[in-house]
């Protein structure tokens, strides 16, 4: 079995999941595809950033780890080159433990969201949760209990259940990768990618912190975008 092979996929697999779950989250406030006229209206489960943080941040780490196994595990300690992978896959168990977390962080705040359903207006100004323990989601005559934002009920139902199934995958594929990462370790991975020179590590070291550089960037101005636009 190529343990690298493997975990190069799994990372693949992780990008775009990361993206989409804080995509979900950033959409989760405009309640109704609406600008917040105050923050308060928006759903306090949006505020912990379950997608952002969670399956976001969180996963970015475990993804470019697992990415770079199959290039990076040939570097060997010590001279001894078996030593190198299977330190290498090691220490992606750490981190898919890491990824792992973050998936079922924001798995559970989904549930949550999901259970409590959106804050909304049931009249006259008043912003609350209109429903409890999950009760509208087999009656959907009970969605019109919300006046305000229009539609906000299969709004934050479809972000938070993006959420929780995305995070559920998330979770799935850091348990693979743990597993993946138990057989490396003790059977190393099947052959060995070349040698690691100075200049394959430099362009990695270049190309990780890019990417990282270009992810908190995006972060930074969203952020500064939706705290704009809540005012």
């Amino acid at each position: 079995m190529c343990s690298g092979s493997c975990a190069k996929c799994l990372g693949i697999a992780l990008i775009p999941l990361a993206v989409l779950c804080i995509l979900a989250n950033i959409l989760l406030f405009f309640p109704g595809g609406k600008v917040a006229e105050n923050n308060g209206h928006i759903s306090d489960e949006v505020w912990y950033f379950g997608g952002i943080l969670g399956s976001g941040v969180l996963m970015v780490f475990p993804a470019l780890v697992f990415l770079g196994l199959k290039n990076n595990d040939c570097c060997g300690c010590c001279g001894n080159e078996k030593c190198g992978q299977r330190f290498a896959m090691f220490s992606s168990i750490l981190f898919a433990a890491i990824g792992f977390v973050g998936a079922g962080y924001s798995f559970i705040i989904a549930i949550v969201g999901i259970q409590k359903g959106p804050k909304c207006d049931i009249g006259n100004g008043n912003w609350t949760y209109a429903f409890e323990g999950g009760n509208y989601l087999g009656n959907t005559s009970m969605w019109s209990t919300c006046v305000a934002p229009p539609d906000i009920v299969p709004w934050n139902l479809t972000l938070f259940s993006l959420l929780l199934i995305m995070s559920a995958v998330q979770a799935v594929l850091c348990a693979i990768q743990a597993i993946n990462g138990i057989i490396g370790t003790f059977f190393g991975n099947c052959r060995c990618s070349g040698c690691c020179g100075v200049g394959q590590i430099i362009i990695l070291y270049i190309s990780v912190n890019s990417y990282l550089s270009a992810i908190i960037q995006y972060l930074f101005v969203t952020s500064v975008a939706i705290f704009i636009w809540s005012k």
